[in-house]
């Protein structure tokens, strides 16, 4: 989904999967309780590419040829529209602030790279921001608050021209406090919305790769500086392997999911912090052929550790932040996750499926 992964986008798409739950586990002699899986119709079938949910009643998603999807009640109904002047747009992020308020990003070469938001609910999207230079690709984006976020943007000429808003209307290129990019070209994959993640007031990281290797780039000041850490999921010379999506629980507690996209078997898939960031270690491999494209935490009361990941080739939970999986049987084509609360998360894919799922 970066610059090396533009041209390919006929990905294997399947109809609705058979939705039961395996219990299939990893390295555990007994699973725990799985979660219920629903699915909810969009009333759209243009892929979705990521979700994110206000709370457990208001969820946005948003996809390609310039589609965008809200609930406002859980999902029992979603309205599907497409973003006048957008219409061959890929929105490959979105965020959610209310039921009225919702930003959109759409991934693209030099100017098809732009953000909208909407402060009436989806009725009229104001650009925000245009790219203007050729070799810039926006990956996805990440929101400390209302109001305050950062984009990801592939490198251009050796530098990484991430973008900042601190009032929720302006954006501004904040690349010079980034360490240089990667010589060959550093980028993230713009597969789910989730190669950048924000915790509390000041904390954020950009999972990002190149074709020699991959890091995790963070800030703890709200992206005035910024420090560079390699991880262990390895790249390729292709450019179709790496960490594509990053999570956090707290300050010091992470995750991370990559692979490579192009691949049919399980390889090393997912890694885990402890530290902000600085260190990573692998975990067991989740049961996801090719590439997890997008994971997210579930979150508490009851589940801190719990990761649901997903990707083209499958999807799978943890509950102990990647020491066991179960696999999600027959999930399949699903890109992005998000959860607003345990019983409260959703999956999001190709012709335009959605499954709520609830722990």
């Amino acid at each position: 989904m970066h610059g090396r992964w533009r041209r390919v986008s006929n990905l294997v798409r399947v109809g609705i999967p058979t939705l039961l739950l395996a219990n299939v586990v990893l390295g555990a002699p007994k699973p725990q309780q799985g979660p219920t899986l629903t699915p909810q119709v969009s009333g759209t079938t243009s892929r979705l590419q990521a979700v994110s949910p206000v709370n457990s009643q208001v969820v946005w998603a948003s996809g390609v040829n310039g589609t965008y999807a809200l609930t406002t009640d859980g999902g029992e109904t979603w309205v599907s529209h497409v973003v006048p002047g957008a219409e061959t747009l890929q929105f490959r992020d979105v965020e959610g602030v209310s039921a009225e308020v919702a930003y959109l990003m759409a991934a693209g070469s030099g100017t098809d790279s732009r953000i909208y938001k909407t402060e009436d609910g989806g009725a009229t999207w104001t650009l925000q921001i245009q790219n203007t230079d050729p070799a810039g690709f926006y990956d996805c984006f990440a929101f400390w608050n209302p109001t305050q976020g950062l984009t990801m943007s592939d490198s251009v000429n050796g530098r990484l021209p991430v973008l900042r808003t601190l009032d929720g209307e302006t954006w501004q290129d904040i690349g010079d406090n980034l360490p240089p990019a990667l010589p060959g070209g550093e980028f993230a994959f713009a597969a789910s919305g989730t190669c950048v993640a924000t915790v509390g007031k000041k904390w954020a990281w950009i999972s990002s790769g190149s074709t020699a290797e991959t890091r995790i780039l963070a800030t703890t000041d709200k992206g005035e500086t910024w420090n560079a850490y390699p991880t262990p999921i390895a790249a390729a010379a292709s450019g179709a392997a790496g960490v594509f999506s990053v999570a956090f629980r707290n300050p010091a507690q992470g995750v991370i999911g990559g692979g490579d996209f192009i691949g049919t078997t399980v390889i090393d898939n997912f890694a885990r912090s402890s530290n902000g960031g600085k260190t990573w270690e692998l975990a067991t491999n989740a049961p996801i052929p090719g590439a997890i494209f997008g994971l997210s935490y579930v979150g508490t009361p009851g589940r801190p550790r719990t990761v649901v990941a997903t990707g083209p080739g499958g999807a799978a939970w943890t509950p102990d932040e990647g020491d066991t999986w179960h696999l999600l049987e027959g999930v399949e084509n699903f890109w992005a996750v998000a959860f607003a609360g345990p019983d409260a998360g959703w999956l999001v894919g190709t012709d335009g499926r959605i499954l709520k799922i609830s722990f």
